[in-house]
């Protein structure tokens, strides 16, 4: 009988080291076919970044947010959408953009401006609404036109479809813009839109 049982434990013992003698199971493999990020932004499937980024000009300045906190109840005066194009060391006026040519104040789709009520500009009184706003730029002054063509790209402006133009003088200013600016600031009499790229600048005044 004990030698039955000695033969149980050495059994029993043989049989607990075995399990623990096993070599460990190998770590799950990742699989290798996971595509890599695109090495360049230019590279990814969307077709990668703009060069002349869309941005957005409010009247009051930074509406959007004072909205969000509560200190805008009523709608803006004003919004302007638009591509702002780089220098990249090219001349600009005369060169790149010619004079006498429609210019479409940006880059890709036409400009747009919208008036949430009815403003004046250079004494003409303009509607509540939104439009393409263009250029046609000289030496010494631009043409500003209002025409109502929207959803267009800016190379294919439709003449016929001018509504409002006003003409602006031009300045040469210190400072040089390396993108094209547009922005609404405030002004003795209602508003202004300061227009800025290389080192020429143009304002539009708007009343209300």
């Amino acid at each position: 009988m004990l030698t039955a049982n000695k033969g149980l434990i050495i059994f029993l013992l043989a049989t607990l080291y075995s399990c623990h003698s096993k070599e460990p199971e190998s770590p799950v493999k990742i699989s290798q076919n996971i595509p890599a990020y695109p090495a360049k932004i230019e590279e990814a499937p969307m077709g990668g970044v703009d060069k002349s980024p869309m941005d957005m000009s409010y009247y009051p300045a930074d509406y959007p947010v004072l909205k969000m906190s509560g200190k805008a109840t009523d709608l803006p005066i004003a919004r302007l959408i638009y591509s702002r194009p780089f220098k990249d060391g090219r001349e600009i006026f005369g060169g790149l953009i010619k004079y006498g040519s429609h210019w479409r104040l940006g880059a890709n789709e036409a400009s747009e401006i919208e008036f949430f009520l009815p403003v004046k500009i250079k004494e003409k009184n303009i509607k509540k609404g939104r439009y393409i706003i263009y250029c046609i730029p000289y030496k010494d002054k631009w043409t500003i036109i209002l025409n109502n063509d929207l959803f267009t790209w800016g190379l294919k402006i439709n003449s016929s479809k001018d509504i409002y133009s006003f003409d602006i003088p031009v300045n040469t200013v210190q400072h040089i813009y390396q993108a094209l600016t547009m922005e609404f600031e405030k002004a003795a009499k209602g508003m202004q839109l300061t227009i800025a790229w290389d080192n020429t600048q143009a304002v539009l005044p708007i009343t209300f």
